[in-house]
């Protein structure tokens, strides 16, 4: 073999793998991460799981005609939505920004859009494992869903897309310890009056009109309409998310900080 032609087999080729695969590997390592950390985990399934099985089982709060898991079913999907994409987005970006996570995956060859697009797809990973899990409980709960699959599938995108905004918002903008404590500050208000556990309409008339805009009850009403009363396509819930989504991921893009 000549010098020329081992040359010119072995020369080795350096550059950046095809963007594709560096988000899909990237994605995969967020997964893993978000999956390994215990108060994520916490977060994130341990306590819709909870609160799905405490008050579908426990007569604790009205929650009006019908059977309560088919009431609380939805509310808890849309919170498990909420508590990844929002919170534990929120309190993980932030740490990372902090520590300079952020700033040395920022001058990688992966790009920042495709960083984003990469947590996002571990977002969404997380959240169909979720779904599945609380579907699972739910039905041996004797949950009977009704309404179009597509509808469900396109408030829960939607919901994503307004919560990962938000998030990654707060993340981008605040030090890490105010994420954190803000991040769950938000993650029990809305908990509570979201329309989640307690149906909005035990709330006064002016505060359930304000309620009923947040991207909470947008989604958790959304669904409820669908999966319970078996309605069409929810367009004002579908709406209220999209605004939402619009507001903060353009926000996120504005005035994300990577340092």
């Amino acid at each position: 073999m000549s010098a020329s032609t081992s040359t010119g087999t072995y020369t080795p080729k350096p550059g950046a793998a095809p963007l594709p695969r560096m988000i899909a590997a990237q994605a995969a390592l967020e997964t893993k991460m978000l999956l390994r950390n215990g108060e994520q985990l916490l977060l994130t399934v341990v306590i819709p799981t909870l609160l799905l099985v405490l008050f579908g089982s426990v007569d604790i709060v009205d929650t009006g005609a019908g059977s309560a898991v088919d009431f609380l079913a939805p509310g808890v999907l849309a919170l498990a939505v909420m508590s990844t994409a929002f919170t534990g987005q929120a309190i993980a970006t932030g740490f990372e920004r902090r520590y300079g996570v952020l700033k040395r995956l920022a001058v990688s060859p992966l790009p920042r859009w495709g960083l984003m697009t990469a947590k996002t797809l571990s977002v969404l990973v997380t959240e169909i494992l979720q779904v599945a899990l609380l579907t699972v409980i739910a039905f041996a709960m004797g949950w009977s869903p009704h309404g179009n699959p597509f509808a469900v599938l396109l408030l829960l995108i939607l919901g994503t897309a307004a919560f990962s905004g938000l998030g990654l918002l707060m993340a981008g903008t605040l030090k890490a310890e105010a994420t954190l404590a803000a991040a769950n500050l938000v993650f029990l208000l809305l908990l509570v009056g979201g329309g989640v556990i307690v149906p909005l309409d035990k709330f006064p008339d002016a505060a359930q009109s304000v309620l009923g805009l947040l991207p909470i009850s947008a989604l958790s009403d959304g669904l409820r309409d669908v999966l319970q009363h078996g309605a069409g396509m929810p367009w004002g819930d579908l709406g209220i998310l999209a605004v939402w989504a619009v507001l903060g991921l353009g926000a996120a893009a504005r005035f994300f900080r990577w340092e």
